[in-house]
C-alpha cells in the first residue's frame, strides 16, 4: 500500500504537469531560444546564437525609456487601485449583512462581465477632446483637458479593469482577520485609527502585497488599454513586442524584450516572497 501512494499521487499530478509544461514552460522556452537566434529557424535555417538582441536593448536609451514608463504606469495603476481598494475590501470584509454584503459583490464583479476593449471605449468616449467630460468643462466656461493619450488616460483605465483584482485580493485577508482584536485594541485605550493601523493594518499585509503584485503584474502586461487610451503617444514594452512583430517581424529582438519583460516579473515575484516572509517573522516575534 505504501508504494502504490505514491504512483496514486503521480497520475493525480500528471494532467496539472503535462498543462504547466505545454502552456507554460513550452512557450516561455521558446522565447528565451528565439531571444538569442540571429532569425527565425522555420524560414531561415542557417540562424545562430547571438546575444545582439540583448545588446541593443541595453545599449539604446530609448528602450530603457521604455521600460521605465512601462514600470512608471505599473506604479501608479497599483497605487491607485490600493488606495481606491482597500477601503472597499475593508467594507466588504467588515460589512454584517448578507444582503449588503452580496451587493458590493455584485458592484465589484459586474465590470468583468464587460469586456476590456467596451471598458476603454466607454473611458475613450467620456476623455477624448470631444468627449463627455471636455464637452462638460466647455459648456461652463473652462477650458478643455488633455484626458487621453497620455499617461493619465492610461493609468485611468488600467485602475478601472483591474481594481476588482485588489479588492477581492484584499477582502479575502481581512475577512481571516479577528474582529475581535481590534475590540481588544479598543478596550485597552486605543481609539478606532489607532488599532486599525496597529492590528487591522499590520495583519493584512499579506493581502496587500498579494494584490498589488497581481495587479502591477497585469499593469505592465497590458496591450489593449495602452494602445487605445496612449494612441501610439506612450509607449510600453507590449506595444514595443507587438511593433517589432507586425510591422518589422523581428521575432527575435521582440522575444528578447518579452524575456525582459519576464524578469522584471520575476523579480517582483522573488521581491514578494521575500517581503511576505518579513511580515510572517515579524508577526511570530510579536
Amino acid at each position: 500500500m505504501s508504494q502504490a501512494r505514491p504512483n496514486v499521487m503521480g497520475l493525480t499530478l500528471l494532467p496539472s504537469a503535462l498543462f504547466f509544461a505545454l502552456f507554460f514552460f513550452l512557450p516561455i522556452g521558446l522565447m528565451a531560444v528565439m531571444s538569442f537566434l540571429t532569425g527565425n529557424p522555420v524560414v531561415m535555417p542557417n540562424v545562430t546564437f547571438t546575444t545582439r538582441h540583448y545588446a541593443r536593448i541595453f545599449n539604446d536609451p530609448y528602450h530603457f525609456e521604455v521600460i521605465w514608463t512601462t514600470i512608471r504606469i505599473g506604479i501608479w495603476t497599483t497605487a491607485a487601485t490600493l488606495l481606491i481598494g482597500y477601503p472597499l475590501a475593508h467594507l466588504m470584509a467588515r460589512v454584517s449583512s448578507r444582503t449588503a454584503h452580496a451587493l458590493l459583490m455584485m458592484a465589484v464583479l459586474m465590470p468583468m462581465l464587460t469586456g476590456i476593449v467596451v471598458r476603454t471605449f466607454a473611458w475613450m468616449a467620456l476623455l477624448s477632446d470631444k468627449g463627455v467630460i471636455n464637452q462638460l468643462l466647455h459648456a461652463i466656461g473652462f477650458a478643455p483637458m488633455q484626458l487621453m493619450y497620455n499617461e493619465f488616460g492610461i493609468v485611468l483605465g488600467l485602475v478601472h479593469i483591474y481594481l476588482p483584482f485588489m479588492i477581492l485580493t484584499v477582502t479575502g485577508v481581512i475577512g481571516r482577520i479577528d474582529e475581535r482584536l481590534e475590540q481588544a485594541a479598543q478596550n485597552l485605550g486605543a481609539n478606532p485609527i489607532r488599532a486599525f493601523l496597529e492590528v487591522t493594518l499590520p495583519l493584512s499585509m499579506p493581502g496587500i502585497l498579494a494584490g498589488s503584485l497581481l495587479v502591477f503584474a497585469l499593469a505592465i502586461s497590458a496591450y489593449v488599454t495602452p494602445i487605445l487610451m496612449g494612441g501610439f503617444q506612450i509607449m510600453t514594452l507590449p506595444i514595443l513586442i507587438y511593433q517589432q512583430i507586425s510591422a518589422n517581424f523581428n521575432i527575435g529582438f521582440a522575444a528578447a524584450l518579452g524575456m525582459v519583460l519576464l524578469v522584471i516579473s520575476l523579480v517582483l515575484v522573488l521581491a514578494y516572497n521575500h517581503m511576505l516572509a518579513a511580515v510572517s517573522g515579524q508577526r511570530d516575534l510579536q
